[in-house]
């Protein structure tokens, strides 16, 4: 089955599926462990890997090889940020194909100008709103899948108020959408008008430290969300794990043994020592 199909499958069950954020294939096969249903490859992350801020400086090309790693990586369908499209309506199609090919279920196209920031940083500048229209249907029209998901995100909220973000969402979906992803709600009122309003299937974007309030998954469903993506649910909290073992590491100077069940081995078997082993036996 396709990961595009297996996403709309799960998008039509009633509990709201929740998408952590990756940026690796390590981080990827963690989470699928894990048990999550899908994932989110975060532009944020990505920038991040590469030692960029979240500023528009990786390319469509970085994206998709990055995008490619991680679904050959695991099992579970992945959505992905596509930032602006990368360009104009034909730029926006060959990124459409270009996600697709690669085995990605999902990507959300945004309504900045290029380049874009992060939707929880101040300074962003929105194209007009027929243009972002003009792009979402030049997505709609690209796709090849028709189980791909292409999934409108505005950042409206934050430089002409929610209205005007609603107002775009709407337009998006009765342009092919399948999905709004109304950026950076700033209480839990706005919250909650969201799916209220918009007349489709939402994402909502839980970004700690960010502009939105963060909710319990039990929250989003009851409010009607039908995909939550958390973007720094790796990225945080490995930073705060690395920070503390390189401080440790410079601090001590000793090699802290790994913990049970991390030995050399067992860390290979998390990325699929096993099936390479069986595939090298084989043909011995």
């Amino acid at each position: 089955m396709r990961a595009s199909t297996r996403l709309r499958q799960l998008l039509a069950q009633p509990d709201t599926v929740l998408a952590p954020g990756v940026y690796d294939a390590i981080g990827a096969r963690l989470a699928e462990q894990a048990g999550c249903p899908a994932l989110y490859m975060t532009g944020a992350g990505v920038s991040a890997s590469l030692g960029y801020p979240d500023y528009g400086l990786v390319t469509m090309g970085e994206m998709v090889e990055r995008a490619g790693v991680i679904a050959r990586s695991v099992a579970v369908p992945l959505v992905s940020d596509a930032d602006t499209g990368y360009g104009n309506e034909l730029n926006v199609t060959r990124t459409v194909r270009e996600f697709e090919m690669r085995g990605v279920a999902a990507i959300h196209l945004e309504d900045q100008v290029s380049p874009k920031r992060c939707g929880h940083l101040e300074g962003k500048v929105l194209v007009s709103r027929d243009e972002f229209v003009s792009k979402i249907r030049a997505a709609v029209a690209a796709r090849r899948d028709p189980d791909f998901v292409v999934i409108a995100r505005t950042d409206a909220r934050a430089v002409d108020g929610l209205d005007e973000a609603i107002d775009r969402a709407n337009a998006a979906l009765e342009a092919g959408a399948d999905m709004a992803f109304v950026e950076s709600p700033a209480s839990l009122d706005e919250v909650a008008a969201i799916p209220r309003r918009v007349r489709g299937p939402c994402l909502l974007n839980l970004v700690q430290g960010g502009k939105t309030p963060l909710l319990e998954l039990s929250q989003v469903q009851a409010l009607g969300y039908r995909l939550a993506i958390v973007p720094g649910a790796l990225l945080v909290p490995t930073i705060v794990a690395a920070d503390a073992a390189l401080a440790d590491l410079v601090r001590t100077r000793r090699i802290a043994p790994p913990p049970p069940g991390l030995d050399v081995r067992q860390v290979f078997r998390r990325f699929g020592a096993k099936e390479w082993d069986a595939i090298r036996e084989r043909f011995e």
